[in-house]
């Protein structure tokens, strides 16, 4: 079981980046995270552009393949999950550069392969297992001026 619970989700798709938000919360009542590391796989990593509110350091055991990072608290940051619950928790936004061959939103790989907090890995749930997102929006039969048309045409003929 992880001590700490991270939220990550695609918060705004723009044309040609990704606006990524990371939240770690503490659930370890016990546990003073001062000084934390969370480690991250993730295939898009390799276009990081910005970080805001954590350090961020790319690790590149091979040169081909960069799809790990390592986030830090930044300092007077790092003394917010000292405490457990929602009050300690620490959130950051990651702008990833697109590149549609390694990041896409189909079947839950918007979401990190791996996490590690402080060097234990925690659980993630295998992507066959993440909702599927829709394929293409319902279409509305019934819309506002068709709506509108509708009434006053029953209206004219009242």
């Amino acid at each position: 079981m992880c001590p700490i619970r991270v939220h990550w989700h695609v918060k705004v798709n723009y044309k040609d980046y990704w606006r990524v938000k990371i939240a770690v919360t503490n659930l370890n009542y016990r546990m003073d995270y001062s000084l934390w590391t969370l480690a991250v796989q993730h295939p898009n990593l390799k276009h990081v552009t910005q970080v805001f509110s954590f350090d961020y350091k790319p690790l590149l055991p091979y040169e081909s393949i960069n799809d790990t990072g390592m986030f830090f608290g930044m300092k007077y940051f790092n003394d917010l999950l000292m405490e457990a619950g929602p009050s300690g928790n620490v959130q950051s936004e990651v702008l990833l550069q697109k590149d549609m061959d390694t990041f896409t939103l189909k079947q839950g790989w918007a979401f990190p392969r791996k996490i590690c907090f402080n060097g234990e890995e925690c659980m993630m749930p295998s992507p066959d297992t993440y909702p599927f997102l829709p394929n293409s929006a319902s279409v509305n039969v019934l819309n506002f001026p068709g709506f509108i048309f509708s009434l006053i045409v029953l209206l004219a003929a009242w």
